[in-house]
């Protein structure tokens, strides 16, 4: 049978319990806080002139030779078979974001999580981690950034 332990007394309980409160303190502090959605970033303006296609921001979200959404996310793409699940469905994202949320998403997902994976699709500055042919220069241009989130502010149905 175990011995009981006993309760410390004295300085060092006092100096212990001060530690331990800064410990736990400092690990509240670190948490990332979870912002207001009003306090959220959001990309207001366009990266270009020229308004985002739908219709070429599908495709550009499948292609396998670029960075597909898919790797990581489920969307309404029925002719594609397999889709990731690391990131959440993009079912109905359109109902969910704005236009300008979807674009700060893209041009800059640590805005809205530090922990996130999700890559920056346009930023090319402090980066890390970034595969060769991408070094320097963004995965999307910016007209590719606006025809993506043009076809993802469409998405307004649930997931099925």
């Amino acid at each position: 049978m175990a011995e009981p332990r006993l309760k410390p007394t004295g300085k060092r309980a006092g100096s212990r319990a001060v530690a331990a409160v800064c410990v736990a303190a400092a690990g509240w502090l670190a948490m990332p806080a979870t912002p207001a959605a009003a306090d959220l970033p959001a990309l207001h303006e366009a990266l270009t002139d020229q308004p985002g296609n739908p219709a070429r921001g599908r495709q550009i979200v499948r292609d396998q030779g670029a960075a597909s959404c898919l790797i990581c996310h489920g969307m309404p793409i029925t002719e594609e078979p397999d889709h990731g699940n690391v990131g959440p469905p993009l079912h109905g994202v359109g109902s969910r974001y704005s236009v300008a949320e979807l674009r700060q998403r893209l041009v800059d997902p640590r805005s809205y999580n530090p922990e996130t994976i999700m890559p920056s699709y346009y930023r090319t500055d402090g980066l890390y981690r970034v595969l060769g042919r991408f070094d320097g220069r963004p995965i999307y241009t910016a007209q590719q950034i606006e025809d993506v989130v043009a076809y993802l502010a469409g998405l307004r149905e649930p997931a099925p």
